[in-house]
């Protein structure tokens, strides 16, 4: 279905068992008969691809003349895959490349300026992806978290630690092997009230782009399955960063800190980063969720990301 300048497609891979769903967003003045360069855009945790990676930073890149796929990962939103709310790692990875497989048959993809962004969540899967991935000519990472040092410190924080927490979800696998229901979870507060008791910024910014008009959508559920939340607990984005992620490189982050660590990831992979070009956008006021959707945060992102883009690719 094309609305716009946005096309809805759905694809499956000769590896897949389920459909991955994707926005493509297209320049203005699009000739299907040209190729153009084309970024690969991935939404932040517990979202969707019509939240920030497509609305916000697919229309930008593609009202600057690139072509943009922005991707629903497997098990969320309108792609495929059982258990729903799986938050793999290891899946989440991989679903950059089966995107670029699909990309690479499409006739007006250059597949040799092929860049990618991510935002949250998204944006340490990209980091990661990017490692092994050397199709991708440039690296953006919005805000990016890296989810397995999350995950730990949040499990750190909580009764019986680290280990506690493998401990319940082996126990909660064993009970869904012998018929259980999938036990599924949200992240946020059910209130503003209940987020501003809390405190944290992230936390109280979360509940107001996902559960207000701002940012809410029917597949941006912020919804976690638990029994195969194991992998994340053993995951690093960052491992072997300083080996092999040697593409052209912008970490963008804001420094108004919040409970996700956006801040302090993003000072670490661009230290860590073997990549000899490499630039680290610092914004001063702006939070996690400014780098979502307002002008003070994703409008200057974009001032850096799409020259970024144009120069790489």
């Amino acid at each position: 279905m094309t609305t716009g300048n946005v096309k809805t497609v759905s694809f499956r891979n000769a590896d897949m068992y389920w459909d991955i769903a994707a926005s493509i967003y297209f320049p203005p003045e699009f000739d299907e008969s040209k190729s153009y360069p084309t970024v690969v855009a991935a939404h932040p945790i517990g979202s969707c691809k019509e939240q920030t990676s497509g609305n916000i930073y697919g229309t930008a890149l593609a009202d600057a003349g690139n072509v943009v796929i922005a991707f629903d990962a497997s098990f969320q939103g309108a792609s495929g895959g059982e258990p729903r709310f799986r938050e793999d790692p290891a899946e989440r990875v991989e679903d950059f490349r089966r995107v670029v497989d699909y990309a690479v048959t499409l006739p007006y993809v250059d597949a040799d300026r092929l860049g990618v962004l991510g935002v949250c969540g998204g944006g340490g899967y990209t980091l990661n992806a990017a490692l092994t991935e050397k199709r991708f000519k440039a690296v953006v990472s919005i805000t990016g978290v890296n989810y397995g040092r999350m995950q730990r410190e949040n499990a750190a924080a909580g009764d019986g630690g680290v280990i506690g927490q493998l401990q319940g979800i082996a126990a909660q696998r064993t009970s869904e092997a012998r018929g259980a229901e999938s036990q599924v979870s949200g992240l946020l507060p059910e209130s503003r009230e209940q987020a501003e008791q809390v405190g944290d910024i992230d936390i109280i910014e979360a509940y107001d782009y996902y559960k207000t008009s701002r940012g809410r959508k029917d597949n941006g559920c912020v919804l976690f399955e638990a029994a195969h939340g194991s992998t994340a607990l053993g995951w690093d984005a960052f491992h072997l960063a300083d080996e092999l992620l040697d593409q052209p490189l912008m970490v963008v982050i804001g420094d108004k800190q919040g409970a996700f660590g956006a801040y302090k990831d993003g000072k670490e992979i661009y230290a860590k980063a073997a990549s000899s070009d490499k630039e680290i956008v610092e914004l001063h006021e702006v939070s996690h969720y400014d780098l979502y959707d307002q002008p003070n945060g994703a409008g200057e992102a974009l001032k850096k990301v799409i020259p970024f883009f144009a120069e790489k690719l």
